[in-house]
C-alpha cells in the first residue's frame, strides 16, 4: 500500500445526501466484508480479513435499521463529563484521602490523569479517523484480534450495565438523607423507570438531558472548588483559616493498614503502599471518560467533534478532579471517622464536612441533591453505553442479529431494551442479607473492567500505530494526532497493566487475606481471558500481522462524509460561534 489517502476529490460519482451513521452491510461477493452505506443510497465493497485471520465484521442490512447522528457537540463534551463526575468525585473521594492522606491522594489523582491522558488521546486519533459504532470493540477487532474485540465488548457491556441497579440504589440511598422512612423499593422504581424513559425516546433526548444534568454537576462542583478556597483563607463564618493545617497535621501521607485494619505499615514504605493503593483508587474515580467512544455513531460531523470533545473534555476533567481533590486534602484530616461512615449520601461526603465544620448552614441539602443528580445521570449513561456496545457487538455479528435492530428514530430497540432489565437487579439491595451480598459482588467485580477496557484501547492504538509504519503510511494527514507517540501510549499501557495485576494487592498484606475481596479484585481478569481464549478458539481467530491490518475500508466513504460536513456544519452566527468555543 502506498502512503497516499483516499479523499473527496477521488470519488467519481456525486455525494449523496445522509442522515444516518455509517452502516456495515454484508454483499454476496463479499462475506465476510462490511460496506459503508449512507442513507442507503450505495456502498462500496470491502472487508478486512486475510487469510490468517476470520473477522466477522459489521454486518447490517436496510431491514435492520441504523442509528442516526442527531448528538451534537455540546451534547458529546457533557456526556463525557457527565460519565466521569459523579458520586465518586462527591462522595467516594473521602474513602481514598482516608486511605492515602491530603499529599498522597492529590498525588495519586494527578499521576491517574496523565495515564488517561495517554488513553484519551490514542482513542481520539482513532475515533476521529474511524467514527464508526462500537468505537474501541471495532479496533481491538480491526487491529488486534476479533476474539480482543468480542472480550472487551462483553466486559465493557457487563460492567456499565451491571452499574444501571448500583446507581438506581445510590440515588435511593442519597433519597435517604431526607426520607428514611419510605420503602427504599418505591425511589428504586421511580429512578428506574426515569432512566428507562429517557433512553427508550433515543439519543436526542438522551443528549439533551445529559447536557443540562452535566451542567448542574460542572456548575457545582466549581462552586464547590471557590468555596473550598474561601474557607482555606478563613472567609466561613466561623474564620478559622485552615489553609495547609491538615497537610502538617496529621502529615500528608497515611500508612497502609494490615491485620485487618488493626495496625499500619510504618515508614516510607507504608507511604508509598497507601499512595498506590490510591493510585488504583484514582483509575476507578476516572471511569466514564472513554464513555463518549460509544456516541461515535449518533454523533454528527464526527471528525471534527470527536477529537475536540475528547481534547477539551479531558483538560477540564482534570482541572475538576486535581482541583477538587486539592480543595479536599487542605480542609479535612484524613483521619476524620465521617469519611468512612458507609452512609453513601452527603453525610459522607468530604465537601459537606468542610462545610459542616466552617458552620455553614442548608448547603449540605443542596450537595446532597446534586449527589442524586449525579446518580440518576450516572444510570442514565450506564444505560446508554451498555445498549450501544450490545449493538456494536451484534454489528460485528458476534450477538444474534436481533440485537441490531434499530427503529426508524435511530433506537438499537432489543439492545436498550434487554440492557434495561439489568436495572431490575436493583430490588435485590431491598432483599435480605444474602441478596445484598450477592449484589454487592456483582457491582465490585465489574469495577476493573473499565480499565480492561482502557488497556485495551492502548493495546489496538499501539498496533494500529506499527502498522502504519510497517505499511509505510503517514498519519501527517489524519483528522487528529495523537502527541508523544508511541511513547505516551506505551507508558498508559504499561502503567494500566500494572493496575490490574496489582488491584488487589493489599489482601496479600499481613493479615488482610480475604478470599472474597481476592476473588472479587480478579476474577474479572478471568472472565475477560475466558471471552477472549473462548471465542478464539471457537472462533479460530488470529492476530492480524501488522502488513495486513486494514487502513482502507471505510476510509472513502467517511472521507466523503467529512467533506459534506464542512459545508453542513459551517460556523456562521455569533452564537453558533460562542457555542463551539465553549465546547
Amino acid at each position: 500500500m502506498s502512503g497516499k489517502e483516499l479523499g473527496p476529490s477521488d470519488l467519481t460519482d456525486p455525494a449523496p445526501s445522509y442522515e444516518l451513521n455509517t452502516i456495515p452491510k454484508k454483499t454476496e461477493s463479499h462475506p465476510e466484508a462490511f460496506v459503508t452505506d449512507i442513507n442507503g443510497d450505495r456502498g462500496e465493497k470491502a472487508g478486512y480479513s486475510g487469510e490468517n485471520q476470520k473477522v466477522d465484521g459489521p454486518a447490517a442490512n436496510m431491514e435492520d435499521g441504523n442509528m442516526h447522528r442527531t448528538l451534537k457537540q455540546r451534547h458529546m463534551a457533557m456526556i463525557a463529563l457527565g460519565g466521569a463526575i459523579g458520586t465518586g468525585l462527591f462522595v467516594g473521594s473521602g474513602s481514598a484521602l482516608s486511605t492515602g492522606g491530603p499529599v498522597g491522594l492529590w498525588l495519586g489523582y494527578i499521576f491517574m490523569s496523565s495515564i488517561v491522558y495517554s488513553m484519551m488521546v490514542a482513542l481520539g486519533e482513532m475515533a476521529a479517523l474511524f467514527p464508526v459504532a462500537g468505537a474501541f470493540t471495532h479496533y481491538a477487532a480491526r487491529f488486534v484480534d476479533p476474539a480482543l474485540g468480542f472480550a472487551t465488548g462483553i466486559n465493557y457491556w457487563y460492567s456499565y450495565a451491571i452499574t444501571i441497579p448500583v446507581e438506581i440504589v445510590a440515588a435511593a440511598i442519597v433519597i435517604s438523607y431526607w426520607d428514611a422512612t419510605t420503602n427504599a423499593a418505591v425511589y428504586i422504581t421511580v429512578c428506574l423507570v426515569l432512566i428507562w424513559v429517557v433512553n427508550l425516546f433515543g439519543a436526542r433526548v438522551y443528549g439533551e438531558t445529559e447536557f443540562w444534568f452535566s451542567a448542574i454537576k460542572v456548575v457545582t462542583i466549581v462552586g464547590l472548588i471557590l468555596l473550598g478556597i474561601v474557607l482555606m483563607c478563613g472567609g466561613g463564618p466561623n474564620h478559622d483559616a485552615i489553609g495547609f493545617r491538615y497537610w502538617r497535621n496529621p502529615g500528608p501521607f497515611a500508612q497502609i493498614s494490615i491485620d485487618g485494619g488493626d495496625g499500619v505499615i510504618g515508614g516510607a514504605w507504608g507511604q508509598f503502599l497507601a499512595f498506590w493503593n490510591v493510585f488504583i483508587q484514582a483509575a476507578f474515580s476516572f471511569l466514564g471518560t472513554e464513555i463518549i467512544a460509544t456516541t461515535l455513531g449518533e454523533a454528527e460531523n464526527p471528525r471534527k467533534t470527536v477529537p475536540k470533545a475528547i481534547k477539551r473534555v479531558f483538560f477540564r476533567l482534570v482541572f475538576f478532579y486535581i482541583a477538587g481533590i486539592f480543595v479536599i486534602s487542605v480542609l479535612v484530616p484524613y483521619t476524620e471517622p465521617n469519611l468512612l461512615n458507609g452512609s453513601g449520601n452527603a453525610a459522607a461526603s468530604p465537601f459537606v464536612i468542610a462545610i459542616k465544620n466552617a458552620g455553614i448552614k442548608g448547603l449540605p441539602s443542596v450537595v446532597n441533591a446534586v449527589i442524586l443528580v449525579a446518580a440518576w445521570s450516572a444510570g442514565n449513561s450506564d444505560l446508554y453505553a451498555a445498549s450501544r456496545t450490545f449493538y456494536a457487538l451484534a454489528l460485528e455479528r458476534q450477538l444474534p442479529r436481533i440485537f441490531r435492530k434499530c427503529t426508524k428514530r435511530g433506537l438499537p430497540i432489543w439492545s436498550v431494551v434487554v440492557t434495561g432489565l439489568f436495572g431490575v437487579l436493583a430490588y435485590l439491595n431491598t432483599g435480605g442479607d444474602s441478596a445484598v451480598t450477592a449484589f454487592n459482588w456483582l457491582y465490585n467485580i465489574s469495577a476493573v473492567t473499565g480499565v480492561i477496557t482502557w488497556w485495551g484501547i492502548l493495546l489496538s492504538y499501539l498496533r494500529f500505530y506499527y502498522g502504519l509504519k510497517k505499511q509505510g503510511l503517514t498519519r501527517d494527514d489524519f483528522p487528529y494526532r495523537a502527541p508523544l507517540q508511541p511513547y505516551l501510549s506505551w507508558y498508559g499501557f504499561i502503567f494500566l497493566t500494572l493496575v490490574m495485576l496489582f488491584n488487589g494487592f493489599p489482601v496479600f498484606l499481613k493479615g488482610n487475606w480475604d478470599v472474597s475481596n481476592f476473588f472479587v479484585a480478579y476474577v474479572s481478569l478471568l472472565l475477560f481471558a475466558i471471552c477472549w481464549g473462548g471465542w478464539k478458539i471457537v472462533k479460530r481467530t488470529k492476530v492480524v500481522p501488522l502488513a495486513e491490518i486494514d487502513f482502507t475500508t471505510g476510509r472513502r466513504e467517511l472521507d466523503e462524509l467529512e467533506a459534506l460536513d464542512r459545508e453542513r456544519f459551517k460556523v456562521e452566527s455569533k452564537y453558533q460561534k460562542f457555542m463551539s468555543v465553549l465546547f
